[in-house]
């Protein structure tokens, strides 16, 4: 098993096999596949138990986490919010950013947030691949660095 490795650089025990719920918006399917690819790498190399569920976009990903909030010790929130034309790029961006913050402070959950926005496909996919950016994986290493703090403290 591997230790999480935290900002200051030293393996945390706390957890040894954490449950993680990985919800992914699934409206960008490459980017998507890349993000989750990544995500599931490093929660296995680091020895984490992970399910995952698909939802239609960023939006219902916060409202989901909410719903499994009491089954699992952290999430990881997957997706791609494309600039367009329109405002609702950031709504969208925006709100869904909003509502994990929320679940984080108000709830004290344990989310890695891996929903990127991009103005462009080109951009989504410089981030998602998990041989450049991993934004799938980074977003796992900060979930589970995040369930690491919060058992330290409950301890």
């Amino acid at each position: 098993m591997i230790c999480i490795l935290l900002a200051m650089n030293h393996c945390d025990p706390y957890m040894t096999h954490p449950r993680i719920l990985i919800v992914e918006s699934r409206f960008h399917a490459q980017v998507a596949d890349w993000l989750l690819r990544g995500a599931r790498a490093l929660l296995a190399d680091a020895g984490a138990v992970h399910d995952t569920v698909q939802v239609p976009g960023a939006l219902e990903i916060p409202a989901v986490i909410s719903y499994a909030r009491d089954d699992y010790d952290g999430f990881v929130a997957l997706g791609c919010v494309m600039r367009g034309a329109t405002y609702h790029f950031e709504v969208v961006a925006n709100e869904s950013a909003r509502g994990l913050m929320d679940l984080m402070v108000q709830q004290g959950l344990a989310i890695g947030n891996g929903i990127l926005t991009c103005e462009t496909i080109e951009q989504a996919l410089e981030r998602a691949d998990p041989a450049r950016q991993d934004r799938g994986g980074a977003a796992a290493q900060a979930a589970m660095a995040l369930v690491n703090l919060k058992a330290r403290w409950a301890s």
